[in-house]
This record gives C-alpha cells, sequence and structure tokens, in this order.
C-alpha cells in the first residue's frame, strides 16, 4: 500500500498543514509590558505586523521550519479587508471565551499529508465583524453565544464552498486544487489571492540572510531560499502577480516611519482601495499572491489549479490530473484497510473526518523562552515588566517543531494532557507521529530540570494531569501490532524520562507528605467548589481525590511498563517493585489520612470527595458529586500469573511485602484473590465500592446522560451545592453547556457537560475491570432500570453514547449540530463534522472550540471494531483479524 510505504520515509512529512488558524492573541507574540496578550496583537493588526515566532492562514502549508507558507486569500467585494485569516473573538469579548466565528470543516488527510482537502465557507456578503462583536458583548455568561449562521448571512445561500486540495507528486512538490462553487441563485464577485511568503526571520539579528520571491516566467513565482529545495510556484491560469514584503506597517500601527516600502499589507491594499504604491512594480519581495478576479455566475464552478515544486517543468500541469487522482486513490486505499470491520458509512464518515481534523490540526510551534524574555538583538529590549508575568522559570525550554494541536484557531498552542489523548487516536493511523509525540515533551528542551512537564504557554508551570506513562505504554502497545514488534528503545527512554517526572509529582505536590496529592487545578477548569489554585486564607489544604487518583494511575502505569521492560532486562523487576510499593502507599493514604484516619472515601454517601484539612489536622468533605470521584476508578492495572512467573525477583518482593504489611495488600489490592484466568487485579476500589461509584454514575439523574457521563451530577440543576467558608458563600450549579464562570477564560466548563478524555478513560477502565472480574460481575444499568449488565457490556454501552452525539439518528439529525436546522438537513452542511471541546450534556450539541478534534478525536478510537477482551484489558491493540460487529447506534 503507497501511503504506508510513504510512511517509512520522514522526508514526506516535510511540508504539512502546519500553519496556525491565529498567531495573533498568543503568547509568543506578546512583547508587552503588562502581559495582555489578547490586545497586543490582534485581528485587525494583524494584517499588517510580521510575527516572531509563527504564520497564520486560511488553509495553509509550509514546511516543517515554517520558513515558506502557501495559503488562500479572498475578497467578496464587500468585505473591509481581505479574508486572510479566520476571524473570531477575543478572551475578553466572547461572553463565553474566546471563540472562533468562521464555518470551515476537514474533510480529509493521509499521514503523510500526500493528499489533503478541507472546505471553507465564505460568505458573499460583508462580513459581520462588528455585528458579532456587539451583539456577544451584550450578552451575559447565562445566554448562549451569538454565532456567525445566526447573523442571517447563509439565510439566502449567498455564500461560496471553497474546497482546498493539496496532492504531493514527490516530497517537495505539492499540487494544489481550488474548487470554488457559487451557491446562491445570484451572479457574484469574488477575488481570491493564493499566496506565498517567507517567515521574517531576517530582522531579529541572528542572520540577516534574506531569500526572495522573484516573477518568473511562465505564469510562475521563482522561490529563492539557500535552506529550500522549492524552486517554483506555477499558476495554471494567466494571472497578475503582486509583490510586497512581509514587514511590519510601522506607519499603520504605531505611527513611526516605515523602513520597507512595500509592508506586509500591501496586497491587502492594493486589493482593497487599488493603492498601486502599496506593490512592488519590480515583482520581487518576501510575499507575493497569484491576483484571480472573477465573477461567479448563479450555481457556477470554478476550478484553479497551481504547483509547488522543487523541478523547473516546461508542462507543470501535464500530469496534474493523474496525480491527484492517484493520491486521492491511495488514501481510499490506506483508510479501506483502517476501517476494515466498520459496516455503517456513516461512522466511517465521521471516523475519517475524525482523523482529517486531528491531521490538520498538526502546527509547526516555535517558542524559545529565554529569547522571547529577552528580546531579539536587532529588536527593542522588552520591558523588564515581562521577566515577572509569566514562564521565566521556564529559560530552557526551546520548542521548534511540528506538534498536535488542540484547536489551531482557539488553541494555537500544545496542551501537555490533551495531547496525550491526540497520541492515542494517531497511533491507528501513524504510530510513529504518536511516539515521537510523546517523547518530544520528555526531551530536555520542553521537560524542566526539575522534571515538571510544561502545560502550555499562558502558564508552563500549571499542573495537568500525569497521564503521559499511560498514553505510552496504550502507543507502545499499538505500534508493537502493526509493526510485528516491540520497539523497546522507544519504551525504555520514556520510561527513563518519565521517572523524572513521577519524582517531581512526589516532591512537589505531595505538601503533607503522606501521598495525598494536592494538584491545582489539574486540568479541570471549573469543576470545583473555587479555584482549585486558589490559596485559602486560614492556611487549609485541598486534598483532592483526583490528584492522589492520579498518581495511583501514574504510579500503575510505571509498574506496568517496568514489568514489560523486565521481560527483556531484569534490572527493571526492581524498579516494577518500587512502583508496585508507591501504589499500595497511595492507595493506603485515601483511606487514612492523619492520626484520625480520615479518608477521601465518604462512607455516609459512598463517593469519594475532595476534602480540606486544617493546620490543625482535621478535615471536612467538599460533599460536590463530580467526575473527580469517578477518577479514582482509572488506578487499575491486571496482571496474569504468567507475567509474574516469568519474573521471579519481582514475585520474591512482591511476596515479602504482601506477607509483611498484609493492611495493605487486604485493603485494595486483591491480589491473592485471583480472577478470571488466574489474573491479579490491583486497584484503588474493591467490589463493593466500584458498585457503588458505578450506581452514582450511571443513574440518568446523576452524570448518566444521552450521549456519556457528565462532569458533574445532573442533581445539582435543581438543588445548586453551597459552601460556607471564611465568611464567602460558593455556590455550584449544573451547567450542560456554555460556563457561567470566568475561571479560566470563561469557556471551559466542567460542571455538566460531556468531555471525551474522561469519558475514554472510564470505558478504558470498566474493560479492565471486566477482564479480571470475567461476566460474573454485575451492575445495574442504568441505575433504578432493573436491569443488569457486566462490566463490558456497559463499556459498549458508553461507547455508543458517544457515538451518538456525531451520528445521525432515526431522523437524519446529528445531536453535534444542535438547534441549527440547516446544520441538520441543508446537504451543503449536514454532512460535514465539527468535533468540539466538549457537548451539552442533554442534548449533546457541540460546546467551546469548534476544531478539537484533538482528545475528542478519541471518537475514531471509539468507533473502531472492538477485538479480544484480553488485549484490550492490557491496552494492547486490536487485531483486525479478531471483530466483532462495530457498535450500532
Amino acid at each position: 500500500m503507497k501511503e504506508k510505504q510513504r510512511l517509512s520515509d520522514i522526508s514526506w512529512k516535510k511540508w504539512g498543514p502546519y500553519v496556525s488558524n491565529r498567531e495573533w492573541g498568543v503568547v509568543r507574540e506578546d512583547y508587552s509590558a503588562d502581559g495582555d496578550a489578547w490586545n497586543y496583537t490582534n485581528h485587525d493588526t494583524a494584517e499588517a505586523k510580521a510575527y516572531r515566532w509563527g504564520e497564520e492562514g486560511i488553509c495553509g502549508i509550509c514546511d516543517d521550519l515554517q520558513k515558506l507558507v502557501f495559503s488562500i486569500g479572498f475578497w467578496n467585494k464587500k468585505d473591509r479587508m481581505i479574508k486572510e485569516r479566520f476571524f473570531g473573538l477575543t478572551n475578553g469579548q466572547g461572553n463565553h471565551g474566546e471563540d472562533v466565528k468562521e464555518y470551515f470543516y476537514y474533510l480529509d488527510s493521509t499521514p503523510t499529508h500526500s493528499y489533503m482537502k478541507m472546505l471553507y465557507k465564505y460568505p458573499q456578503n460583508p462580513f459581520p465583524y462588528e455585528d458579532l462583536i456587539r451583539t456577544n458583548a451584550a450578552r451575559s455568561k447565562n445566554e448562549p453565544e451569538y454565532e456567525l449562521i445566526d447573523t442571517g448571512i447563509f439565510d439566502q445561500n449567498e455564500y461560496f464552498d471553497v474546497f482546498i486540495e493539496y496532492a504531493k507528486e514527490s516530497q517537495n512538490d505539492i499540487l494544489i486544487r481550488l474548487t470554488v462553487v457559487n451557491k446562491s441563485e445570484k451572479e457574484a464577485p469574488l477575488i481570491i489571492l493564493p499566496t506565498a511568503w517567507f517567515r521574517n526571520t531576517w530582522k531579529w539579528g541572528y542572520d540577516d540572510y534574506k531569500p526572495q520571491l522573484t516573477a518568473g516566467e511562465a505564469l510562475s513565482v521563482k522561490v529563492n531560499h539557500r535552506d529550500l529545495e522549492i524552486k517554483n510556484i506555477y499558476a495554471k491560469q494567466s494571472l497578475k502577480i503582486l509583490f510586497c514584503d512581509n514587514e511590519t506597517n510601522n506607519s499603520r500601527l504605531y505611527q513611526s516611519p516605515n523602513e520597507y516600502k512595500y509592508c506586509k499589507d500591501g496586497i491587502n491594499d492594493f486589493v482593497i482601495t487599488g493603492n498601486t504604491e502599496s506593490i512592488n512594480p519590480q515583482n520581487a519581495g518576501t510575499k507575493n499572491s497569484f491576483f484571480i478576479d472573477e465573477s461567479f455566475k448563479a450555481k457556477e464552478t470554478k476550478i484553479f489549479e497551481f504547483r509547488l515544486t522543487d523541478k523547473d517543468l516546461e508542462q507543470p500541469f501535464k500530469d496534474f490530473d493523474a496525480v491527484f487522482n492517484s493520491r486521492q486513490q491511495e488514501a481510499d486505499e490506506f483508510y479501506s484497510e483502517i476501517q476494515k470491520g466498520i459496516q455503517s458509512e456513516d461512522e466511517k464518515l465521521v471516523q475519517r473526518q475524525a482523523f482529517a481534523g486531528m491531521l490538520w490540526n498538526k502546527m509547526f510551534y516555535h517558542y524559545n523562552v529565554e529569547k522571547w524574555l529577552k528580546g531579539d538583538p536587532a529588536e527593542m529590549k522588552p520591558p523588564a515588566s515581562r521577566e515577572k508575568i509569566r514562564n521565566q522559570d521556564w529559560k530552557h525550554l526551546n520548542n521548534e517543531h511540528i506538534i498536535s494541536m488542540p484547536d489551531k484557531w482557539e488553541y494555537p498552542w500544545y496542551a501537555t494532557w490533551d495531547l496525550a489523548f491526540h497520541t492515542i487516536s494517531f497511533s491507528l493511523i501513524d504510530p510513529e507521529f504518536s511516539k515521537h509525540q510523546l517523547k518530544l515533551f520528555l526531551f530536555e528542551w520542553y521537560m524542566h530540570p526539575n522534571g515538571q512537564l510544561p502545560a502550555y504557554e499562558w502558564n508552563l508551570s500549571d499542573v495537568n494531569p500525569p497521564v503521559h506513562a499511560w498514553a505510552v505504554f496504550r502507543v507502545f502497545k499499538i505500534d508493537e501490532y502493526l509493526q510485528g514488534k516491540a520497539d523497546i528503545a522507544f519504551l525504555e527512554s520514556a520510561f527513563q524520562k518519565l521517572l523524572l517526572n513521577f519524582t517531581w509529582w512526589v516532591n512537589k505536590k505531595d505538601n503533607n507528605g503522606n501521598n495525598i496529592f494536592e494538584g491545582g487545578f489539574l486540568g479541570l477548569d471549573n469543576i470545583g467548589v473555587f479555584d482549585r489554585n486558589t490559596t485559602l486564607p486560614n492556611g487549609e489544604q485541598l486534598e483532592q481525590a483526583d490528584g492522589t487518583s492520579w498518581m495511583a494511575m501514574f504510579a500503575l502505569n510505571m509498574m506496568r511498563i517496568a514489568l514489560e521492560l523486565a521481560l527483556y532486562n531484569n534490572v527493571y523487576e526492581e524498579m516494577a517493585m518500587k512502583f508496585f510499593e508507591h501504589f499500595l502507599s497511595i492507595a493506603n493514604s485515601l483511606d487514612n489520612m492523619g492520626e484520625e484516619n480520615f479518608s477521601l472515601w465518604d462512607e455516609e454517601d459512598e463517593f469519594f470527595y475532595d476534602a480540606l484539612s486544617s493546620s490543625e489536622g482535621s478535615h471536612m468533605y467538599l460533599r460536590l458529586r463530580t467526575i473527580v470521584g469517578l477518577i479514582p476508578m482509572f488506578a487499575v492495572e491486571v496482571i496474569d500469573d504468567e507475567m509474574i512467573e516469568n519474573l521471579p525477583n519481582f514475585k520474591k518482593r512482591m511476596k515479602w511485602v504482601l506477607d509483611n504489611k498484609p493492611e495493605l495488600a487486604s485493603l485494595v489490592s486483591r491480589w491473592e484473590v485471583k480472577g478470571q484466568d488466574s489474573k491479579h487485579l490491583l486497584s484503588l476500589l474493591r467490589g463493593h465500592r466500584l458498585k457503588r461509584l458505578l450506581s452514582r454514575m450511571l443513574n440518568p439523574k446523576e452524570f448518566l446522560s444521552d450521549y456519556g457521563v457528565r462532569a458533574l451530577s445532573k442533581e445539582y440543576e435543581e438543588n445548586a451545592y453551597t459552601l460556607k467558608l471564611n465568611e464567602t458563600d460558593y455556590t455550584v450549579k449544573y451547567t450542560p453547556a456554555e460556563s457561567d464562570s470566568g475561571l479560566f477564560g470563561g469557556n471551559s466548563n466542567w460542571r455538566g457537560p460531556i468531555w471525551f478524555p474522561i469519558n475514554f478513560l472510564i470505558i478504558e477502565s470498566l474493560q479492565r475491570f471486566f477482564f479480571y472480574y470475567s461476566p460474573d460481575f454485575l451492575v445495574e444499568y442504568p441505575t433504578g432500570s432493573g436491569n443488569y449488565s457486566n462490566l463490558d457490556e456497559i463499556a459498549d454501552a458508553l461507547s455508543r453514547r458517544l457515538s451518538k452525539i456525531f451520528l445521525k439518528d432515526e431522523n437524519g439529525n446529528r445531536p453535534v449540530n444542535g438547534q441549527y436546522q440547516r446544520f441538520q438537513t441543508d446537504p451543503d452542511f449536514k454532512d460535514y463534522i465539527l468535533f468540539y471541546e466538549y457537548f451539552h450534556g442533554d442534548s449533546g450539541r457541540g460546546v467551546g472550540a469548534s476544531h478539537q478534534t484533538g482528545w475528542t478525536g478519541l471518537i475514531a478510537k471509539i468507533l473502531q471494531p472492538r477485538f479480544s477482551k484480553k488485549e484490550i484489558a492490557e491496552s494492547e491493540t486490536e487485531s483486525p483479524e479478531n471483530v466483532k460487529s462495530p457498535k450500532s447506534t
């Protein structure tokens, strides 16, 4: 298979969709004195400012160091500016935080980006910039967001569908096809601007080498860059070519003299106002656009073709259609193999677009904190205050790689725990990329010298759940099946670095030395009674059930990796034993805190809660039922006798611990009670506690939604939780969709909606428990129904509920599309899928970031057919030869 063969050659990934959808308003470009990144660069200044750390564009591609960028601009002859970037609201403008206000869809991509396709819907009438800003500003956090479709701009079908496709003839030979469709019944004009430019690296003061784009022969542009193999950009049609420079227009932005006559916004000024003084008559510069000025008849379709190539071609479009056809066919063959066993065409459509969204959300990410803090030699020195604003403790961090982003508009910066989930879905199509992504964050120029992993650029020191060890082993096992051999070098190198991270957690996040962990917000932004990073006035300490559970899970993940490595090198038996004992200590601490042996398990409610501990040693439950109390389920591992017998040193030491510390073994380990097929269980939950947690989780009046597991009990919809602490009242109410809180930007709501990463871990945990308990362990599902199911059946049922979000129901509607009938029924919308950040806890509609295929891309893994229970429970990949029927809706 051609695409599989290409995956073995990294040079096929030299070019890809690595261009951000938004560079304005990010921390990297913020050189302000007060750290107000959203306003230092914004949408309206973006067209005139040359960026320092990256580039943005619509449907853009670039090389893997982003030296040359290609993307598409549009002008409908009514907008106040060329549409060169996607518009959206800043964190301060949106009534629920930052929010893109455009409609674009990622439709296809192979892992090497040998073929890619996406769709952008561009209105023919003036884009309602001011209306979107003004109306959202007038709305409260208790009102929905005002979306682009709400403005009525699509009501008369007065818009263009612009399909952008890329096909590689070879590693540095990229064919580009634009298919533009007038969807209205009226004739409409459109200017299209396929644009190429160099990232401005010559202004920094390290190397003054300045590449050039110049007019070539035969409707082409010559690319002159010492580090790039690309030589030419060809256009099939006879077109005017416009040139300017990727330089900041100081006169416009700062009312100071320009260093260069032809600035970054020169092409925009020429197109919008006809200003011929803004483009270079010498047909040279560091930015250029092909100028396409067309009128489209009603319903008319036109196609435009281009080629970026390392070749000098007399007939650059002779083989154009043949290459495109081949790459499309190869993409179909690749996914046909991946989707073997999936019977439903709708499931295939959703999964393939999920993969496409993940692949299109790769991005070149560049951030050198030391240079960012100090400034570049040739530029003005940043204000001294920036050393105290953020990230001053991360001067070692130097990122310059292709990284999987959560969402290249809403979150055009990595989020560490998000990325761990990304790698699970990526591993189905490109396990080498998954392994590389995980290793990146363990490299010296990412990981802090103290062992902490960087969270995200807004605060690199924030604390995300430690899920990397889980992801490393999960990806390792998937890769082992796909490649037919175990990549022990990857597992061993990752394990060594994860040891540093584990040690950091133990030293920094266990303030009382009692194996109860206080991780702060832990990525669950608004989940708590109050901001969980808050320092409480009387010295109270928040003891977190989820922080402790994540660490127990981390310990078990590390133990399992060490056991795997010990099969190849018995030195690792000692490490496996270390984590075995550490897990037992953490597990014991959940039930034995302090002299009073306080437990985070509340016997009265039979649920895990966070607790406040005073300086005097007393404790108080925060009896708020959230997914915090479900996370202890994730700390579960099942080991069979065969592995234990193959590791005699581990077996001997383990027996000594169990014999001499029976209080630990009897509490949670279940090691002496063999399950089905002589298996042993390590878990924070014995059978009774598991059943009691599940009785809450599977109760439709609490956590169980038709579309997955909610983040907060629905009970708080009518009966809000209230806590009075230090003369302050804190109230938490079930909010199934948009956040009503301003914490963490205001658009991340863990007080009711459905989030894919937590649901995915719940499903995997149930499968592992089933692997131990067998089909005889039954739980009422749903709670109150009188019907009982085993844990594997419940895991399948939860998978179906999550899948229902995207799949057509009996009426042909997709719950993800919510209340908009146009999205549900219009043939030009209904089969294009958006993968949102999270989902309404009652209706399943999409909420938050609309292209966060990153962890929501887990739907691709969920839609894969199920395989053997043993492989699932042991985190191994599934064999396509052993499939059962795919999940039905």
